[in-house]
């Protein structure tokens, strides 16, 4: 019998977004969400626990409107130094699949039960991916990660 992971945690800049901030000169306005990336997560939301992580607290109101208000998702704030260390005391790193695409994110792709990447993500990120997706960060990656799993899993 195959294995099911318990959780899938994302990322949300760089991969929910485009990873673009948009400055104004009162600060950091705007970021770029996908339109096709809800589908999938409403795909899986009854099948596994979903997660999104954060360390942009500057614009953490902007991911919540979106993440938590829009989908109905709660976000975990977490530095990307120490990202990897918590994740792997709260969870597990065999427990749960991740979606990264930055520096700091390649150590846990790597570890977790089943890492995934954009396709624009960091070279390490991509490297240390399970599987990379055909689509870029912002523009239905996390839709064509969750077709995979739902293939891989459900």
């Amino acid at each position: 019998m195959r294995k099911i992971p318990d959780t899938f945690i994302l990322d949300i800049d760089g991969v929910m977004t485009t990873g673009q901030f948009l400055y104004s000169k009162k600060g950091k306005e705007y970021k770029i969400f996908g339109a096709h990336d809800s589908d999938g997560l409403k795909m899986l939301k009854d099948k596994i626990k979903i997660l999104f992580i954060t360390s942009d607290k500057r614009g953490l109101e902007i991911s919540y409107q979106r993440i938590t208000k829009d989908l109905g998702f709660k976000i975990l704030v977490l530095d990307e130094k120490n990202r990897y260390d918590y994740l792997k005391k709260r969870f597990g790193l065999k427990n749960f699949i991740y979606m990264g695409d930055g520096f700091y994110d390649a150590k846990i792709l790597k570890e977790c039960f089943f890492g995934i990447s954009p396709k624009n993500a960091r070279i390490e990120a991509r490297k240390n991916s399970n599987y990379v997706t055909p689509s870029k960060s912002g523009e239905g990656a996390v839709l064509d990660a969750c077709i995979k799993i739902e293939k891989k899993f459900f």
